[in-house]
């Protein structure tokens, strides 16, 4: 589209490290699918970033193949947003490397995810681990995204990302947007139902308290009913309720029921009552989810044969913008 008319393009990416929880499809994946009407979108299951872990090789690419069948499930339509494997399109790599080269130590080094992550892997804090967030403005300046939908722990990342490319702007002339943050209409956050004042994460050390996207019924039931409420065995909604909070947050979220229809519908009832609804609440919205993941994963040509054209199409998109940077940057031309 030309002028006014033109879409923004709002890239995001999610690292292939398990099963998406509870609280990833509701805080970001539920929405990545409600973007692609208003925005041009591109999504990618971010595996080169998860190798600054230490990774099993066979079980990276289980869980990358596992994370992208997801999104698929999960209402990302491969034919309206460019949906790709991050590792599948090479100028990622390249871009990283003149990326690199625009950015300086002192930046990286004041990251609080570095110093967080490396505070939790002592035996493997790897160069990666170190420079990973200019790949991650690789990422976004590859495609010139206009928005990146960011989360707290990420607005750091952005914040370079435009300071790299404002740098690179200036030293070889104008190239890439100076990209925003997108932030979502404020939504649920779940947090964790074993301590539901921490988020809920898949890195949760009691994973009763997480609640994955592919959990069977059984399994949902029996972590609902392990939650953490509190004493006062009312159902509503208030300051110092977090357990309760949290399970009618959730319970909202999948039937569309406001709070003080949930207080109505619980009064005089236990926590028991809403523990067992909010279970089986969650595992029928989750039930055609799993359904589809579990058809368009085991149909390998139908997976590969998105995931093949998704990378043709971004690359298609990140080469051009690419091989600019490179030939600003004075480099000879490949092609001649």
């Amino acid at each position: 589209m030309e002028g006014n008319e033109r879409k923004k393009v709002i890239l995001s990416g999610i690292q292939p490290s398990g099963a998406f929880t509870l609280g990833n499809y509701v805080g970001a994946i539920r929405n990545w699918a409600k973007l692609q009407d208003e925005y041009d979108c591109l999504y990618m299951v971010a595996d080169m970033h998860a190798i600054t872990v230490k990774q099993e090789p066979a079980k990276l690419r289980r869980n990358t193949l596992d994370a992208y069948a997801l999104l698929l499930a999960c209402g990302i339509d491969a034919k309206e947003s460019v949906l790709f494997i991050q590792s599948h399109v090479p100028a990622h790599a390249r871009l990283n490397w003149l990326l690199a080269c625009s950015t300086q130590y002192g930046e990286l080094s004041r990251m609080t995810q570095f110093k967080d992550k490396s505070a939790k892997h002592p035996d493997d804090v790897n160069a990666g681990l170190f420079t990973y967030p200019v790949l991650m403005a690789a990422d976004i300046l590859a495609y010139n995204a206009d928005l990146v939908p960011v989360g707290a722990d990420q607005t750091q990342h952005l914040e370079l990302a435009r300071n790299i490319a404002q740098r690179f702007n200036h030293r070889y002339g104008d190239l890439f947007n100076l990209p925003d943050g997108y932030i979502a209409p404020k939504g649920a956050k779940i947090m964790s139902l074993a301590d539901p004042t921490k988020k809920m994460s898949k890195s949760d050390e009691n994973q009763n308290g997480v609640v994955y996207i592919l959990d069977d019924k059984d399994t949902i039931m029996r972590k609902f009913r392990r939650a953490v409420t509190d004493s006062e065995a009312c159902v509503r909604f208030a300051e110092g309720k977090d357990g309760i909070n949290n399970l009618m947050t959730i319970y909202s979220v999948v039937t569309g029921k406001t709070n003080e229809e949930i207080e109505r519908e619980f009064d005089g009832r236990g926590y028991g009552d809403l523990k067992t609804a909010v279970g089986e609440a969650v595992a029928d919205h989750l039930a055609p989810l799993r359904e589809e993941f579990s058809r368009i994963a085991a149909d390998k040509a139908f997976l590969s044969e998105n995931y093949v054209e998704g990378a043709r199409r971004a690359a298609a998109i990140a080469d051009r913008v690419t091989a600019k940077a490179y030939k600003k940057a004075g480099f000879v031309d490949p092609r001649g």
